[in-house]
């Protein structure tokens, strides 16, 4: 008998993944114009040029055969010096090229960060809510994720109940901040909280890691600042993608940072090198590793996702919606306005509104919007949320 697990997950897409299919099936249908789709987290702002350019230079003016070459399985060693780098004049850190290794996206940087410290029957930690695929990642890698809800209202890291929460079977703790689905930036208070009882552990003689996973760092609104994790803790772990902040979600690129500061920081980086072999995950994209080296620091212009928000936020409040204004990322966390809310996301249908329902995420009562559209699709789409919001108001 083949793996039924690897069956299940075959065949049954993501919440968000169904959402989307059915939304294209819609637009067929009714016309592309017609359908609010707000289901997934995909930029709809472009690369900023200066990939392009370099993109078009490395094509040009490089060797063929070493443009789409092989690199080193951990990637090329001066894209990892140079990420290293831009690490350590950023954040005033002393990493080396050997703390860094590249990766398909941050899927890949989370699953090798798993498979590399999880032993089976271990937990990780999170903090709903969270991305769906943290439980797949965890199972897969032998562990189980514990799901930590968020404090009401804000979601943000609720430290007693973390606290609380962790075992002798505890390894890691996972969190994502800027948050999807949620959009919440976690507060330097609650990052030293979060730290100190880990460190507490570790004076115990049980070493938790902290993993951040950090896609979304980049996209912050009014000079939010995002804790870098390796200032606070030492045994940290990065896993972080270009996606978001290049839009580049389909070229999968990112990679992960072992914090050279935790005491088995080679022997950590030896089992990343180790659980990237064992799954394939070897040898990143090469062209694009090129690329990153050159486009460091930059980013894509995010300032369409700050009137997007502005412009749901200040209209769905007028609604009577309950909304958690998000400081980064691109999502909006809005309250259902009944108890289900995979029945109020199905009601939404009816509007021809996509919104994501929060169970996927671990949380009730909340839906995710996602807001990275264009601002012209969210000003159509402000009638449909009110008439969605007033017919249950005629209930």
């Amino acid at each position: 008998m083949i793996n039924q697990k690897s069956v299940q997950l075959g065949s049954v897409r993501s919440v968000i993944r169904e959402l989307f299919e059915y939304g294209k099936k819609r637009k067929a249908e009714i016309g592309e114009e017609n359908v609010f789709d707000f289901s997934l987290g995909n930029p709809s702002v472009p690369a900023p040029r200066s990939v392009q350019n370099e993109l078009i230079k490395i094509l040009t003016e490089g060797d063929p055969v070493l443009v789409h070459g092989y690199t080193s399985a951990q990637g090329d060693f001066s894209v990892r010096k140079a990420v290293a780098d831009y690490i350590n004049e950023n954040f005033s850190l002393n990493l080396s090229a050997d703390n860094i290794y590249m990766t398909c996206g941050a899927a890949a940087s989370l699953t090798i960060t798993l498979n590399a410290l999880l032993n089976s029957g271990d937990e990780v930690i999170t903090i709903a809510p969270y991305f769906p695929e943290y439980k797949v990642f965890t199972e897969h890698a032998g562990g189980k994720l514990i799901a930590v809800q968020g404090m009401a209202g804000t979601f943000q890291p609720d430290i007693a109940a973390i606290k609380a929460a962790i075992t002798p079977r505890t390894k890691a703790v996972l969190i994502n901040s800027p948050n999807n689905p949620s959009g919440v930036v976690y507060t330097k208070q609650a990052v030293e909280g979060l730290c100190k009882v880990l460190r507490e552990c570790k004076e115990r003689g049980q070493t938790i890691y902290l993993i951040s996973d950090e896609p979304y760092r980049e996209l912050v609104f009014g000079g939010v600042e995002v804790p870098y994790i390796m200032n606070y803790y030492e045994d940290s772990i990065v896993c972080y993608s270009f996606s978001k902040s290049l839009s580049l979600p389909g070229e999968r690129i990112g990679y992960i940072a072992v914090n050279p500061a935790m005491q088995n920081a080679a022997e950590v980086y030896a089992a990343v090198c180790g659980a990237g072999r064992a799954l394939g995950y070897v040898c990143a994209p090469s062209l694009f590793q090129k690329l990153i080296a050159r486009v460091l620091g930059t980013a894509s212009d995010i300032s369409v996702y700050s009137t997007n928000r502005d412009i749901l936020v200040s209209a769905l409040q007028s609604y009577g919606y309950e909304v958690v204004k998000p400081d980064g990322a691109f999502y909006l966390f809005v309250k259902s306005l009944e108890p289900d809310s995979d029945a109020f996301a199905e009601r939404a249908k009816n509007y021809e509104l996509l919104l994501v329902s929060a169970k996927s995420f671990g949380v009730e009562g909340y839906v995710r919007v996602s807001y990275c559209v264009s601002t012209d699709m969210i000003k159509r789409s402000l009638p449909a949320f009110k008439a969605l919001a007033d017919s249950y108001k005629a209930l």
